[in-house]
């Protein structure tokens, strides 16, 4: 028993069965008093312990157990630094016998250490250990760190510009549309990280987890990339500011184009410092960008308010005006990017900042909390200072403005074309020939010159365009940190290695530094914005997908505990993204598309070993039972039969030519089950049903098949188990395949009556039979255990049970370690070989229904196989060869079965050799009741005790079938000699009218002396083939 009852239960306890800690430690003085114990350290593997007098478990219980009451360690699985973790009892340790094992020690619950003190209390009692990594909240390290990177230089040096060519109308559907993509995203990324424990790797870490390592690594390198390339554009675009304010002072480095690609150089080598300076130094930085940034606006907006001075006013600025308004509430296309969608691909990017705190989602204290809270409040925030900052500004300035003092009004305004004609200024002749240099479409510095004081927003643009270029320098080695140390892909695992503290990529810092420094070369603010567009778009809709996905699999693990998100907006999210993705640059979303299938067919090829419990699982799941419960709603059809084989196996490396001949015709195309009979006690078999380290070999030996074990009282009566139990509905098997016990004479007679037995059954529960006999047997397992074991010594009693050869059981003496057996090298068989120039040999001798014709044909379609010729021999009559060979091409055709020769055999009722025939009389002479002299009551008892015996009267009543069979194997030798694979329909022995001596030594006969492979096939005497369409 787990528990031992208390027969004096404590007074005070509660007697309702509920309880909490309070009450539990409020009882412990009373407890400690009846008992007159002290707590000491608890050991429940020491027996001594299991008594009334441990006091940790009564408290809760009022007895003494080994049971523990749920606790967050038995969960984890990270463990604290100097702190023991507690672990569950097993199974075995509440239900079988305790075990003493210092390796799981099991501690008493501990409430003292779990009654959490109150608000506030905890940071004043508990002292932060020395070098414990920064760690953000979500303020700081979520929704500040999201603003500043969507406030990139999007929304200073190109807001204002789309706003003159869009229109302030179509504006703000360019930052709804985008805001609405956004959004969505931010809701499903809210769900998916809100559904466990979030580490490190940012959005890979949580497409990866909930769509599996396919799409996961391929979206991982990509959005890896992406980030990389965004800190070129916020660089650039910093760069660009620095460059107009030296051209204002007439000054310049080389020209206008190298000027932006040395200074953006520079300042992404001060980032990359600051960047390797640690994560407490970056967030620093951050802060003092942030309110930079907020000053600047502040600056902005009272600078609208304020009446334009005549310099202003030359350069397009007359304060709020409605007839502006109007003006520019319509769009004026111009350029080359002068269309919408043109416009939108320039603005796009500066929404892609929302992952910039998922990204660094292993520094954040709690992350589950901190990314929903701080990504859909950058998105309000920022959202807002889009739409005031492109309505106020489309409401101050004009398109053109020549931004000369001179151009004023000065003859009545005759000549004078624009709204600057009723503010006394003069544009047209700038307008007309579209040279201005200022005005909202002609320069991008328009927020300064609107400004209260420029150098304030000359410095909120060093502030934006350098905390994105941050947060991106940033968040693609952490991203690609993650993802290198998943091993997904090759080569890269060298920048997966972290240092410090925070275990920080310096790497992967080294190599974003020269991914942006390539792209800084560019010096084009607009060429590269449409680049990295479609790749957070692409990571947009996986994420989007990921959680429609996990959504509509009703997976039992799918339960985030951030509730406002819909699966169907997560769905609209990521085909809006893909449809946004084309409207953008068809080509490059082809190419961003085709670069993502690419790295997924690489991962699919490659096979990783993660199991992360991904949503593509679940839904493999649902999918298989809803197909499986499907085909039960059905009617079997002859056309869609396949040969679903229960292969007796034991454990499948002892047999590997059996496994590898049925995976061969079986793979992808029917069920393969690996049926393992462990004989023996229940109790002291259980270790040995773990069918982890089989499925391992099967999955290394690329056998498409299951595993299933059992354990049972003797062979017979396992396999008539697995016949009745294994499978699901339709998906069940239908033929029984085993070895041939090729050791049947040596063994005791006993085994090979329950070897026939399991055949009778088979074709008692309608299943077809295959029997595969090799010249140097099936069975390696003794060759296994003397590699592995070198002190293995089979004893005689497993012959008595298993037979050695049947291709079933699995003895004590002859388990190996499944973990062992994944580790050694594969045995190699002949079905792994290619047979280029052999043939398949089908005796089709008697009609079973056509799977001795099935079988082969199935296994000619395989690469191995395919180039074999297919020789189908039949029996007939001398005088009528032609028309039964006729005949049976005429049949064979009409099943469309390839064949390339068809032969009648006239001679296999020919009296066998002399020789031959000698030698299957020596061969059941053992089993001979030779009851001719004896009375009919001896008779009977020896019949009792050794149902196996001979009668003299079966000798006769067989014997023109016994001479069948040995004039067959006449004929398989001379015909099949050098085939690779020879098929015969195997005679059937009548239930309790042939012993089975009698049909063992048939199947020996007509098997024997042959070096190819012989499979004995008999179907159930229902077609598995049609000749009709329907």
């Amino acid at each position: 028993m787990a528990e031992n009852r208390n027969d004096n239960p404590v007074e005070n306890a509660p007697s309702n069965g509920r309880f909490t800690i309070r009450s539990l430690i409020s009882t412990e003085d009373s407890i400690k008093a009846q008992y007159g114990q002290q707590e000491s350290a608890y050991d429940t593997f020491n027996p001594n312990n299991l008594t009334q007098t441990s006091t940790l478990y009564m408290r809760t219980f009022g007895y003494n157990t080994v049971d523990a009451i749920p606790n967050y360690d038995h969960y984890a699985n990270t463990e604290i630094s100097g702190q023991i973790k507690k672990v569950r009892p097993t199974l075995e340790d509440l239900h079988s016998i305790l075990k003493q094992d210092s390796s799981h020690h099991l501690d008493p619950p501990d409430y003292d250490n779990t009654v959490e003190p109150p608000d506030g209390e905890a940071e004043n009692t508990e002292q932060k250990p020395a070098g414990e990594p920064v760690r953000f909240g979500w303020i700081k390290g979520v929704m500040i760190r999201c603003m500043l990177n969507i406030w990139g230089v999007i929304l200073y040096l190109r807001l204002p510009w789309i706003t003159a060519q869009a229109g302030i109308a179509l504006t703000w559907l360019i930052i709804f549309m985008s805001v609405t993509v956004t959004s969505i995203t931010g809701l499903s990324i809210s769900a998916i990280s809100t559904n466990g424990k979030v580490k490190s790797g940012g959005t890979y870490f949580l497409i990866s987890r909930s769509l599996g390592p396919e799409l996961g690594g391929s979206i991982g390198l990509i959005f890896a990339f992406a980030n990389a390339v965004a800190v070129a554009m916020h660089t650039v675009g910093f760069a660009e500011t620095v460059r107009d304010l030296l051209r204002d002072y007439d000054s310049t480095i080389v020209d206008p184009i190298n000027d932006i690609r040395i200074i953006g150089i520079i300042t992404v080598i001060v980032l990359l410092g600051i960047s390797l300076a640690g994560m407490e130094w970056e967030a620093k930085a951050q802060i003092l960008f942030f309110i930079v940034i907020m000053i600047s606006f502040a600056n902005y907006l009272v600078g609208t308010v304020i009446p334009a001075t005549e310099e202003k006013q030359a350069k397009g600025f007359f304060s709020y005006r409605a007839d502006i308004f109007a003006e520019n509430f319509v769009p004026k296309w111009r350029g080359q990017d002068g269309s919408f969608f043109g416009m939108f691909s320039i603005f796009f990017p500066s929404a892609t900042g929302i992952l910039a705190g998922a990204n660094i989602s292993g520094d954040l204290k709690d992350p589950t909390v901190a990314i929903p809270k701080g990504t859909l409040m950058s998105i309000f925030w920022t959202t807002v200072s889009y739409l005031v900052i492109s309505a106020t500004i489309g409401s101050c300035v004009v398109r053109d403005a020549s931004g000369s003092l001179n151009d004023t009004i000065t003859d009545g305004g005759l000549n004078c074309v624009g709204l600057a004609c009723g503010y006394g200024w003069n544009f047209t002749d700038c307008a007309t020939k579209q040279n201005c240099k200022y005005g909202l479409i002609n320069q991008y510095q328009s927020m300064s010159m609107v400004s209260g004081f420029a150098p304030l927003v000359t410095a909120g643009i060093f502030g934006a365009t350098l905390s994105s270029a941050l947060a991106c320098l940033v968040s693609a080695p952490k991203v690609f940190q993650c993802l290198c140390k998943d091993n997904l892909y090759p080569l890269i695992g060298f920048f997966g290695k972290g240092y410090g503290k925070n275990n920080e990529p310096i790497r992967g810092y080294l190599l974003t530094f020269l991914i942006a420094s390539a792209f800084i070369l560019i010096g084009e603010l607009n060429t590269i914005a449409p680049i990295i567009s479609n790749f957070f778009l692409c990571s947009y809709a996986l994420i989007n997908f990921s959680c429609f996905h996990a959504s509509i699999t009703n997976s039992p693990g799918w339960r985030p505990s951030f509730k406002y998100y819909s699966k169907w907006a997560s769905l609209f999210g990521a085909v809006a993204s893909v449809v946004i993705m084309f409207l953008l640059a068809w080509e490059s979303a082809l190419i961003a598309i085709g670069i993502v299938i690419f790295l997924l067919g690489y991962v699919l090829y490659k096979k990783p070993e993660a199991n992360w419990g991904s949503s593509v699982q679940a839904g493999s799941y649902n999918m298989a039972l809803s197909y499986c419960v499907g085909l039960n709603q059905v009617e079997e059809h002859i056309k869609n039969f396949r040969p679903q084989c229960l292969v007796l196996t034991g454990p499948p490396n002892f047999r590997p030519a059996l496994v590898d001949f049925v995976g061969t015709f079986t793979k992808k195309q029917s069920l393969m089950i690996c049926g393992n009979v462990i004989i023996g006690p229940r109790k002291q078999k259980l270790q040995e049903i773990s069918p982890e380290g089989h499925i391992k070999w099967l999955n290394k030996r690329k056998i498409k098949a299951f595993y299933t074990g059992l354990i049972a009282d003797d062979l017979r009566s396992g396999t008539q188990m697995l016949i009745q139990a294994a499978g699901l509905g339709h998906m069940r098997p239908n033929v029984l395949v085993m070895g041939f016990k090729k050791n049947w004479s040596t063994s005791h007679p006993r085994s090979t009556e329950n070897y026939v037995g399991i055949l009778h059954d088979a074709l008692d529960f309608k299943c077809g039979l295959c029997l595969l006999r090799m010249k140097e047997g099936i069975n390696i397992s003794r060759v296994m255990q003397a590699h592995i074991n070198p002190v293995y010594e089979q004893t005689e009693e497993p012959k008595l049970k298993d037979g050695g050869e049947n291709g079933a059981s699995c003895s004590a003496q002859s388990t190996l370690d499944p973990e062992a057996v994944t580790v050694e090298q594969q045995a190699s068989t002949i079905f792994q070989i290619k047979q280029d120039k052999k043939t398949i040999d089908i005796y089709w001798l008697f009609d079973d229904g056509g799977l001795t014709l099935l079988i082969p044909y199935l296994l000619s379609r395989k690469k191995r196989w395919q180039k074999a010729k297919i020789r189908v021999f039949v029996g007939g009559q001398i005088n009528r060869m032609d028309e039964e060979c006729k005949a049976m091409i005429s049949l064979l055709s009409k099943f469309r079965i390839g064949f390339h020769e068809v032969h009648v055999l006239p001679d296999i009722n020919q009296k066998p050799r002399p020789e031959h025939i000698k030698r299957f009389e020596d061969l059941i002479a053992p089993y001979m009741l030779n009851d001719g002299f004896k009375d009919e009551l001896t008779v009977n008892e020896m019949r009792r005790d050794c149902p196996w015996k001979i009668s003299d009267e079966e000798i006769k009543k067989n014997r023109a079938k016994s001479l069948r069979q040995i004039r067959l194997n006449e004929v398989l030798l001379d015909y099949s000699r050098d085939a690779g694979l020879i098929v015969i329909t195997m005679p059937i022995a009548r239930k309790g009218k042939c012993p089975s001596t009698l049909y063992m030594a048939w199947l020996e006969t007509l098997s024997q002396d042959l070096r190819p492979p012989v499979l004995l096939t008999r179907g159930n005497q229902q077609n598995v083939l049609t000749m009709y369409c329907q």
